[in-house]
């Protein structure tokens, strides 16, 4: 078999025990069709051959590499990094120690969602006791001091220190006033969406304008980066569950309300 071109339908019999369809691997990953031929397209993920009449065939190291895509984009990680990443898998060696690094990453994500669901099971009963919950403990479990290699990479190392060190300057009161905000803006946004408020209502921008203004503690977002956050929210699984923990449905709820904002008032 050459580098350059897909192997035929005779060469993909001789060298592959078991084959998957296209549509076999859809339905085994829950992946559409298309988007398998996007990662083709953009060569993430390669057919070891065509069947008869042409339809994309993948064999077991192809399933092996779509999983690791999926954990990764289940991380949040873009395509391109992806690609880099699966692509340095080529030796066995190198793949396992890929697939180590996922497992390892996995289970840090289940043991901080597993706390967050025990912070919101605590906020839920104080509400329903009307007992009032000590402030310190509405935020268990939102340590974000292990994402901080991640966050480098993604934004870069001058930014987040510049982040880091605003957010050292507002001192323990100004970070507990700044988490208070923070817990009565999405306490106002669930309100509004509860109450059936469209995202450009007067009401909800007035609550997307104290979030923006939030976010300008630290950086201060373009009318493109703004609408950028606003996504990542909803792309996110980590920020969809801290928003949707306030109400389900209300991280794409703000994602629509922060593009109404950057367009109206951002340049």
């Amino acid at each position: 078999m050459t580098a350059d071109r897909p192997p035929s339908e005779v060469e993909v019999g001789a060298v592959l025990d078991e084959a998957w369809s296209i549509g076999d691997v859809a339905r085994l990953s829950g992946v559409t069709s298309r988007t398998l031929r996007h990662y083709d397209s953009i060569g993430l993920l390669t057919p070891v051959g065509t069947a008869p009449g042409g339809r994309r065939l993948y064999g077991r190291d192809e399933l092996v590499r779509l999983q690791q895509i999926l954990v990764l984009r289940e991380l949040g990680v873009d395509l391109p990094s992806i690609g880099r990443v699966v692509r340095s898998g080529d030796d066995r060696r190198a793949q396992l120690a890929v697939l180590r690094q996922h497992h390892e990453r996995l289970l840090a994500e289940r043991d901080r969602y597993d706390r967050l669901a025990a912070t919101v099971a605590s906020t839920l009963q104080s509400l329903d006791g009307g007992r009032t919950m000590a402030a310190k403990d509405l935020y268990a479990g939102f340590d974000n001091s292990e994402y901080e290699v991640e966050a480098r990479e993604r934004w870069g190392t001058e930014a987040v220190d510049r982040g880091a060190s605003a957010w050292e300057r507002l001192g323990k009161s100004g970070q507990a006033e700044h988490q208070a905000e923070a817990t009565a803006i999405g306490e106002g946004l669930a309100a509004c969406l509860a109450d059936g408020l469209g995202v450009d209502d007067p009401r909800v921008q007035s609550l997307v304008a104290r979030h923006h203004a939030q976010v300008a503690l630290f950086w201060v977002p373009n009318r493109e980066s703004y609408t950028g956050l606003g996504q990542m929210y909803v792309d996110d699984p980590r920020f969809t569950a801290t928003y949707d923990a306030f109400a389900p449905g209300l991280a794409p709820y703000l994602r629509d309300a922060m593009a109404v904002f950057a367009a109206a008032q951002l340049t």
